[in-house]
């Protein structure tokens, strides 16, 4: 289970170029309404309607068959995209429900220069790096449902405190 900081436009071609397995996306259903980037994405990723709960309890099952024909699961925890200034949102219980299911590994990954790249706020943004940084992964061998905040948190505190330290290095000058 990859689970990232969710920041810009830009971070699904950044998830496809960090992750070397074989990956699909779970994303929400109105994106599928997007003129041409819609067909293939409805084609290529699990979509779930938010607002729904028998929609978001679809996702399990489909995920259960995409895991069995050997792909790993891709979200981003916080649901959307948050305010420009919100460093990390909350993460949702979904990603963490499915990994603990499937007692497959969550891998955090932290996506540093995304928004500043191509953030969503219109004529903002500018060339340079795009930087990922893969995580050690966080195991749910011997987890329940009941583990599903703890491990949650484990991954935002992960994300959370890199993006921090970067942010921390960035403004000292240091590298």
């Amino acid at each position: 289970m990859f689970v990232a900081n969710h920041t810009s436009m830009t971070d699904i071609m950044l998830m496809l170029v960090s992750v070397k397995n074989p990956f699909v996306f779970v994303g929400k259903q109105e994106l599928a309404k997007i003129p041409l980037f819609g067909f293939f994405y409805k084609r290529t990723c699990i979509l779930v309607d938010r607002n729904s709960a028998k929609s978001r309890q679809a996702v399990f099952l489909r995920a259960q068959r995409r895991l069995k024909q050997g792909l790993s699961i891709c979200i981003f925890p916080e649901g959307g995209v948050p305010e420009e200034h919100i460093v990390l949102d909350e993460f949702k219980d979904g990603a963490f429900r499915l990994a603990i299911n499937h007692k497959i590994p969550v891998v955090p990954i932290t996506f540093f220069d995304n928004k500043k790249r191509f953030s969503y706020t219109f004529f903002s943004g500018g060339p340079g790096r795009m930087r990922a940084c893969v995580h050690s992964f966080i195991t749910t061998e011997r987890s329940t449902i009941a583990d599903t905040k703890k491990i949650k948190h484990q991954a935002w505190d992960i994300i959370h405190n890199t993006l921090v330290s970067d942010t921390k290095k960035a403004a000292s000058g240091t590298k």
